[in-house]
């Protein structure tokens, strides 16, 4: 029993300690230390995943303060116009996939559940394409970006109100291949 318990243990500290991230201690007054001014610059680019050069850094994808963790975009009732806001988010996009060419998005069109299934599917697809062709004309290969429609067979607000269908009436851009 004893023998047991101690595995238990074991494996649970394991475990535990296997999702925790451990970052280099940075040495104060080393040769070649950075000034608190630069550690500060270095430290607000970083938050925005930027890296020394001006190019978007990976790490960006899953930075909250980041314009590339916002991967949603909403539209009007059947519409495919894209909001001013929602230009600048796919204008980033846009930048780190032209620097990243190994990295590829897929682009999901979405509807809420108004209309019938032909023709939502055709407005997610729609909408899919508009998020494309933006991200084309700034820069980004064809052969990054895939495009699916769901329509509106997958909903992420199941009530029937206008709040639900606001969400539901979206793309969705996936990263793959980082």
């Amino acid at each position: 029993m004893g023998r047991l318990f101690t595995y238990i243990l074991i494996a649970v500290l394991v475990l535990g300690f296997g999702g925790c991230k451990f970052a280099p201690v940075k040495k104060k007054g080393a040769k070649g230390a950075q000034t608190e001014k630069q550690q500060q610059a270095e430290d607000k680019g970083a938050s925005y995943g930027v890296s020394e050069g001006g190019a978007l850094d990976i790490k960006a994808l899953d930075d909250p303060n980041s314009p590339l963790s916002r991967r949603v975009l909403y539209f009007d009732l059947d519409s495919s116009q894209i909001s001013p806001e929602d230009r600048e988010i796919i204008a980033a996009h846009a930048r780190f996939l032209s620097q990243h060419p190994d990295i590829s998005v897929v682009l999901e069109g979405h509807a809420d559940e108004r209309g019938t299934r032909e023709y939502n599917l055709a407005l997610g697809e729609r909408r899919a394409k508009t998020v494309e062709q933006l991200l084309t004309l700034q820069g980004v290969s064809q052969k990054q970006i895939q495009i699916i429609s769901f329509g509106e067979e997958r909903p992420v607000a199941l009530d029937h109100n206008e709040s639900a269908w606001r969400l539901n009436r979206r793309v969705e851009i996936l990263y793959s291949g980082y």
